[in-house]
């Protein structure tokens, strides 16, 4: 048995040049220095100097090198120098360097100071940073910026609930980063994503009525101009969800994605509710009622046109009844300015957008 491993290997020695050269194409020079920068998965950017330096070395110089891809000739040689093709694991000095400074800026608290808000913010645990900061001056006649003071209860954690205060901060780093109505750039669209149902904007206005608090939840097309609302005794994350499964039912489920404020009736069981139909969620910036003003304005024009007209009853059935019926007028009837005087029925075209049911 060994022998005859032992010929099979002699066999293969003295013919393996064939099998290299013979039946095997070698790839040219630069060929392999991209094969190379793929295998190591380089980023788009770094394979793009690759082909600055395999230009350069075809033959061209650095002035038609940077002329051909829009470049400075000093950004050329300034990578040109990373990469050494005898080490091809130099590729990796291709890609992009950190751009944080390599000296950042120390805290400039000194012992004293640190002292001495330590000692102001344990006699006044439930002042702000402004608040100490007064008291610093009137105290030691000193300026120190409110940063610092923050630093300082933030280092020390000396919170009046440190343990509470400790939950918040853990809750914080958990949360999910929320994408912002911005990212979006709505105004920027082009004019074929300007369509009815491109997104949906969502919002809740509160009544106060003989000591009873009401909620009415309102979500209109940005684009379509198509509205619904109802009233609900509780603005619960819970109510919100039934009114998304309305709206849902609505729109023949065409709700691709929903616009709306960082209020609670909008989390929990409303996200189950969007996570279910797969509908993204886009949220306004904090206190920014501007990034939702197609909203705004309809429940400004809900006020107005139905709830000053004295059809306010504080039972949801009969309040819900009446508002159908306006929102009927609104999508079928209701010419608007911003749809060229069409209703949003007749701008819609209603089918295959959306279904004729406005009582939801």
């Amino acid at each position: 048995m060994l022998t005859l491993a032992y010929q099979k290997a002699k066999t293969f020695k003295n013919e393996w040049p064939f099998f290299l050269f013979g039946s095997v194409k070698l790839l040219d020079k630069y060929e392999r220095w991209r094969q190379v920068a793929k295998i190591l998965k380089l980023s788009k950017t770094a394979r793009l100097r690759l082909e600055w330096i395999i230009l350069y070395h075809e033959g061209s110089n650095a002035s038609t090198v940077a002329r051909h891809f829009g470049i400075a000739r000093k950004t050329f040689y300034k990578w040109f120098k990373e990469f050494d093709e005898d080490n091809l694991y130099s590729l990796y000095k291709l890609e992009d360097k950190s751009k944080a400074p390599q000296h950042v800026r120390q805290r400039e608290i000194n012992p004293l100071e640190e002292q001495r808000v330590v000692a102001l913010r344990k006699q006044y645990m439930y002042y702000g940073k402004m608040k100490l900061q007064k008291k610093y001056w009137i105290k030691y006649h000193e300026n120190i910026s409110s940063w610092k003071i923050q630093k300082v209860i933030e280092i020390k954690k000396l919170y009046p609930k440190p343990v509470k205060n400790a939950k918040i901060q853990r809750k914080r780093q958990r949360a999910q980063k929320k994408k912002r109505i911005t990212e979006l750039a709505l105004n920027q669209l082009p004019w074929y994503q300007k369509k009815a149902g491109y997104i949906i904007c969502l919002d809740t206005i509160e009544i106060l009525h003989s000591n009873l608090k009401r909620h009415i939840f309102t979500a209109i097309d940005k684009y379509g101009k198509v509205a619904f609302a109802r009233m609900y005794k509780t603005k619960s994350s819970l109510n919100g969800q039934d009114f998304l499964y309305r709206l849902h039912y609505l729109l023949d489920g065409q709700v691709p994605r929903v616009g709306h404020d960082n209020g609670s009736e909008f989390e929990k069981y409303f996200k189950r509710g969007c996570q279910r139909f797969d509908i993204e969620q886009y949220y306004s910036r904090v206190r920014t009622p501007k990034d939702n003003p197609d909203n705004e304005r309809f429940n400004q024009t809900l006020q107005k046109e139905f709830l000053n007209q004295g059809n306010f009853d504080p039972d949801p059935e009969i309040f819900n009844r009446r508002l159908t019926e306006w929102l009927i007028e609104y999508n079928f009837g209701r010419p608007h300015e911003t749809l060229k005087y069409q209703t949003p029925m007749e701008f819609s075209q209603v089918l295959p957008m959306y279904s004729s049911c406005t009582g939801a």
